[in-house]
């Protein structure tokens, strides 16, 4: 035990800490009668099908737009990646709801132009929006395998004769296959644990039927429920740490220069997408808010999140750093690490049913901040984790050795040597999670002290009371914090060293 890294007690801790959700269900779901029924059955239907037809949509419109943004020259290249990847800035229950206010019998698009419009509701409905809100998944994992690839071999078999269209399809597309892959069980561990979505389009998924259990008291039920689904997620989460990466060193990118009428094309393929992920809800929300104004809206609901989220953040993080020295220190340290990240595949709404029971057991935490922000470092301390283990694994350990060599304890080259040099990671860690919790619904709704409204509490009181003009000023605050957040992840994309010229005449 000695011989232990210091990291390793606290670092074991915290991954026990994390297991404990998982105790709690299995420990009220030993009071249900039935383990499965026709009920069940229907919801699991339900959800695999919401889950393969959406990672289909996701696949069919990503891979293109990965072509597209990595090899196409097109005007402006970073405004299309940036626009393409914007529906990951909006959650996806915020899609929902505009989508489902604006079609319809007495929708938003009937009320300004006079046209009827479908309703978008049900499995299609919901498949609809979680495709618009997930195919950025698939499209930035293909995207970043393309630009790993070298354009020598698609040279070479244009050389041999081949077309463009062929060469990508024999010689491209083998190679990027896990990028694919690992774009697509993203969207299914993003489709299985959302709430909102089905809830508002009324179909009885896991979550749905979760929550409605949890407000009828069936908390052992929600249980059982709940472990139903953490299967379905622990399956797909066994896949995805199975996917592997290309080994293929990087090269030179292939560059492909389109004709006028090929952009042209492609701006009207792209089109749709953006109108309906992007223009829409957007439009939406500014119809509402010129319409009603602010309706009243407390700002301090936009406290509240900020509040909660920043101590989630804070705690994350200080939980963070012996995790990721854990997992950089040995193999012990990295199943431990592999432990917490157990909670981010965890939805929202199974971990929601967990700490409620907890809290009843424990009536000081019951509905308390504590309670909701410990939710939040549960499901998103991964987000925490990697990003401290990343930088800390690219510091050179000679300058410890150093500092230690010159006098200084441990603690002193921890404080004066690795803190100032790791700080970026966990800067940019804190505000993952910050921006995750801002967004956090179910999880928020089951364990918010009372009368303690958040940005997306307060968007869902409005939904469920019909004041839809009430949306605009929470819908529009938590799409810019979410922007926000996805600035972040795209500046730390790597630009491509080498470039070359193919001329599609050639």
């Amino acid at each position: 035990m000695s011989r232990w890294p210091r990291s390793y007690p606290l670092a074991l801790v915290i991954a026990l800490v994390a297991l404990v959700p998982v105790g709690v269900l299995f420990a009220l779901a030993s009071d249900t009668a039935e383990l499965f029924d026709a009920h069940n059955l229907r919801v699991l239907t339900n959800t695999l099908l919401l889950m393969v037809f959406t990672v289909l949509g996701a696949v069919l419109i990503g891979v293109p737009l990965a072509v597209i943004t990595a090899y196409v020259q097109l005007p402006w290249r970073r405004l299309w990646l940036i626009l393409l990847a914007a529906p990951l800035a909006i959650p996806s229950y915020i899609g929902a709801f505009t989508l489902y206010a604006a079609f319809g019998s007495g929708g938003e698009i009937e009320n300004l132009i006079g046209l009827p419009t479908p309703a978008v509701h049900g499995l299609a409905g919901a498949t609809l929006v979680m495709t618009l809100y997930s195919y950025p998944f698939v499209m930035l994992t293909t995207r970043a395998s393309l630009l790993s690839l070298d354009a020598s071999l698609v040279n070479a078999a244009r050389t041999l004769g081949m077309t463009l269209g062929v060469s990508l399809w024999r010689v491209v597309l083998p190679r990027v296959v896990t990028g694919i892959a690992a774009g697509a069980l993203l969207v299914a561990l993003y489709t299985l644990s959302d709430f909102g979505t089905p809830a508002i389009m009324r179909l009885d998924t896991f979550t749905r039927v979760i929550f409605v259990e949890y407000n009828a008291f069936g908390l052992s039920q929600a249980a059982m429920l709940s472990l139903q689904l953490l299967v379905i997620v622990g399956l797909v989460l066994f896949l995805e740490s199975r996917v592997r990466g290309s080994q293929e060193k990087p090269g030179r990118h292939l560059t492909l220069w389109p004709e006028r009428w090929q952009k042209v094309a492609m701006g009207l393929a792209v089109a749709p997408v953006t109108i309906l992920a992007i223009v829409l809800p957007l439009s939406v929300f500014g119809i509402w808010l010129i319409r009603e104004g602010t309706g009243g809206f407390d700002f301090r609901y936009a406290w509240n999140s900020a509040h909660a989220s920043f101590l989630a953040a804070v705690v994350a993080v200080v939980l963070a750093i012996p995790v990721a020295h854990a997992a950089i220190a040995g193999k012990a340290g990295r199943l431990m690490e592999r432990v917490t990240y157990f909670g981010f595949g965890v939805p929202g709404i199974v971990m929601g049913t967990a700490l409620v029971y907890i809290g009843l057991q424990l009536p000081f935490l019951y509905q308390t901040l504590s309670l909701l922000v410990l939710a939040y470092v549960l499901r998103f301390l991964p987000l925490a984790v990697g990003s401290v283990r990343s930088t800390a694994e690219g510091l050179d350990p000679s300058l410890v050795k150093a500092a230690r060599v010159l006098g200084a304890s441990p603690r002193e080259a921890f404080q004066r040597v690795t803190l100032p040099l790791t700080l970026r990671g966990m800067v940019a860690g804190a505000a993952l999670v910050f921006l995750e919790a801002m967004r956090e619904l179910p999880a928020t709704l089951m364990l918010g002290p009372t009368g303690f409204e958040t940005l997306a509490t307060y968007l869902w009181r409005v939904y469920e009371a019909g004041y839809f003009g009430r949306a605009a000023i929470p819908g529009l605050l938590l799409v810019l914090m979410s922007a926000l957040g996805l600035a972040l992840m795209l500046s730390g994309e790597r630009r491509g060293e080498f470039d070359v010229t193919e001329n599609q005449h050639s």
